[in-house]
This record gives C-alpha cells, sequence and structure tokens, in this order.
C-alpha cells in the first residue's frame, strides 16, 4: 500500500468517524427521551452510549494524526488539529463540567473535522507526492 492510498484511507476514516461523532451527538437528545425510563432507575443512558464518545475521539486522533503527517499543507494540518482539539475539549468538558456551553456547540468541530477531512482528501492528494 503507497502513501497515497493510506493518506485516502485515513481521510476517509477521520470523515466517516467524524460523522459518525456528529451523528451521535445528535442522536444523544432522542435516546433520552427513548429511554426515559432509565432514569427512574437512576441510570440516565447506557454505560456504552457515553463510552462513544471516546471512542470517536481515539478514532479521530488517530486520522487526524496520519492525515497531518501526510498533508504538506500547513494550514490542513493546523486546521485539523485545531478542529480535533475543540472537539476533545467539548466531549471532556462535557463529561466533567469544567465551564458551561451550549449543547449544540459541539457539532462546530465535528462537522469541521468532517470538512477538512473531505478537503483534504479531495484536493491534497499529490500533497504527499511533492
Amino acid at each position: 500500500m503507497n502513501i497515497l492510498q493510506l493518506h485516502s484511507k485515513s481521510d476517509t476514516v477521520g470523515a466517516l468517524a467524524s460523522g459518525l461523532c456528529l451523528v451521535h451527538c445528535l442522536a444523544t437528545p432522542f435516546l433520552f427521551v427513548a429511554q426515559a425510563g432509565l432514569v427512574e432507575h437512576g441510570e440516565a443512558h447506557p454505560l456504552w452510549w457515553g463510552l462513544l464518545d471516546i471512542f470517536f475521539l481515539v478514532i479521530s486522533f488517530a486520522a487526524v494524526w496520519w492525515s497531518g503527517k501526510t498533508t504538506s499543507k500547513k494550514w490542513m494540518r493546523n486546521a485539523l488539529w485545531a478542529s480535533w482539539v475543540v472537539l476533545a475539549v467539548m466531549v471532556l468538558n462535557e463529561k466533567l463540567s469544567w465551564f458551561h456551553l451550549v449543547e449544540e456547540a459541539i457539532y462546530v468541530p465535528a462537522v469541521a473535522l468532517v470538512f477538512f477531512h473531505l478537503y483534504n482528501r479531495k484536493y491534497c492528494h499529490h500533497c504527499a507526492e511533492e
């Protein structure tokens, strides 16, 4: 497998993981409504649902690391990392309650990661050859 194939796959995996993270964030309120009976038993949501956040962060980290490593465009590398860091801080803040943020704010870095991975995949394949 050559460097272009790995580069393309890291962006595909990154866009997919970020997109699934976005779907996860969008679905959470609906899960809470659907699982209202769990609250009566002291459990707000299934443990595995909350662990998906961390799973998506780990996959996204690997995809950003590889995509950032294989692109020669510094602004793209910076945009990917900035988006991931903001997303990570927001996810950790949601779990640890450091400061108050509106729930919808998490969509911005998730959408940004999807966009930057897709942009990098489409327009920066030649970057790995330079």
